[in-house]
């Protein structure tokens, strides 16, 4: 028997301590649906222009996304390659701007996109924004982390930076890979997709949030995940912008509970005890 989720999803934007929005964000979560979506986008390149790059790949990726998912049994085997064309498609439309309007030459985007089909999450991910899963009281991002930080984080634990100086090297926001009309360095979309568990709480979010680190995410989502998607989302933006950072990003995040629906999740839980399975990623 396949997993039926309900959705509970909330989402939020904050300038933070920015003059102009540069994050955008789309989902669409039906409660009782088969298929879910969010698309999250931190645009590069000043103002009117990450502005506009955003908009672009959250609209494109989005739009496409949304029409394949009319058929969930023909798109289940086609969802990472749908996602990959998706974000070929939004790059292509960055490069038809720029070239339409040389002014914006430099603008550019990260992604993170995923797709929640019946049990399982697909994704796809450009840049730096985060995906993260948080199971039994324990965060973990799924993506990888297209900037200099993770080589940062590893120059510091072979011994090469002290702590200090990783966590304020200046190269550590340096993304390796962004949506901005050329070719692509890396993207991150795995064939095989995660397994969802009853109580799951994701978060699609840009880079903004860590200004959190994760060890306080994961305590924040520990303190409140019994409460509403709205009500979890509001205290995460409410810690990270009372933080009053000076220098705080635009911060925009995505959560989505899912929880079984009340005749599947007695029958999968008789299943998973007469089996001896239990839900992993």
């Amino acid at each position: 028997m396949q997993t039926v989720f309900d959705y509970e999803a909330a989402s939020a934007l904050s300038k933070g301590q920015r003059d102009y929005q540069e994050d955008a964000i789309l989902s669409d979560f039906a409660r009782g649906g088969e298929a879910g979506l969010v698309v999250l986008a931190d645009g590069m390149g000043g103002h009117a222009a990450g502005d506009v790059a955003s908009k672009i790949v959250v609209t494109e990726v989005f739009s496409e996304l949304i029409f394949q998912r009319s058929d969930p049994d023909q798109f289940e085997p086609i969802v990472p390659q749908c996602l990959h064309n998706a974000a070929m498609a939004a790059n292509a439309c960055l490069r038809n701007h720029v070239q339409n309007y040389p002014e914006t030459r430099g603008m550019g985007a990260t992604l993170v996109a995923g797709v929640i089909l019946r049990e399982k999450l697909y994704w796809i991910s450009i840049g730096d924004s985060p995906l993260f899963l948080f199971r039994d009281g324990v965060l973990t991002q799924l993506n990888e982390d297209h900037s200099m930080a993770p080589q940062i984080d590893f120059m510091v634990k072979s011994g090469l930076l002290s702590k200090e100086e990783g966590a304020c090297h200046p190269d550590r926001n340096v993304l390796t890979s962004v949506l901005f009309g050329e070719k692509i360095p890396k993207i991150d979309c795995p064939e095989e997709p995660v397994t969802l568990c009853d109580d799951d709480i994701l978060i699609v979010a840009s880079d903004g949030l860590q200004y959190l680190s994760n060890e306080q995410i994961q305590a924040a989502l520990r303190r409140n995940h019994h409460l509403s998607s709205n009500q979890i989302v509001d205290a995460l933006m409410h810690q990270v912008t009372g933080l009053e950072d000076p220098d705080l990003d635009n911060v925009s995040l995505s959560l989505v509970k899912l929880q079984r629906t009340g005749a599947e999740s007695q029958a999968d839980m008789q299943q998973e005890q007469r089996s001896g399975i239990r839900c992993v990623g």
